[in-house]
């Protein structure tokens, strides 16, 4: 067994040499929207506007969004939105995170593909805020993945209010 895993130990090595080894980027090129601490309305739309970029190839990104009733953190955020109103307080105290049991907690979540062979591109998309949720604090995520399987997150704050 020694001999086979030293006899495949160049082939793995040069397979390994020309891969892409670098994480794509999430850039805040142009006019990056949305931004930590924005504030949307119930029933209006997010403009979504990011510029990704990778050294070798993009694979795909997703969009998701969660409530942040909790107030707590994916670590990505580059600033804590002050000014959470009682509502949210409230809601720490006597709900349950489980998005799934609450009722009214806007979560979204949708894959995007980007076209094949493209090292930039710049996203845009209207993403419908529902009428009907729950305003408060949630977590607008961002992940790029590119053909390589590397993903970089970004993460941060929103309120939606009514």
């Amino acid at each position: 067994m020694k001999i086979l895993y030293i006899a495949l130990l160049p082939s793995l090595l040069y397979a390994c040499s020309g891969s892409d080894m670098t994480y794509p980027l999430i850039t805040d090129l142009g006019v990056p929207n949305p931004i930590d601490c924005q504030v949307y309305h119930r029933g209006e739309d997010i403009k979504f506007c990011y510029v990704f970029t990778d050294d070798t190839e993009l694979g795909n990104f997703n969009i998701e969004i969660h409530n942040n009733f909790d107030h707590h953190t994916h670590g990505t955020s580059s600033a804590e939105c002050e000014d959470h109103d009682e509502h949210d307080e409230e809601d720490h105290d006597e709900h349950e995170h489980d998005e799934e049991e609450a009722s009214g907690h806007w979560v979204f979540s949708q894959d995007y593909a980007i076209p094949e062979g493209q090292t930039t591109y710049e996203a845009n998309l209207d993403i419908h805020i529902p009428g009907d949720i729950e305003p408060g604090d949630y977590h607008f995520m961002i992940r790029l993945t590119d053909a390589a399987g590397w993903q970089q997150l970004k993460a941060m704050g929103i309120k939606v209010t009514e």
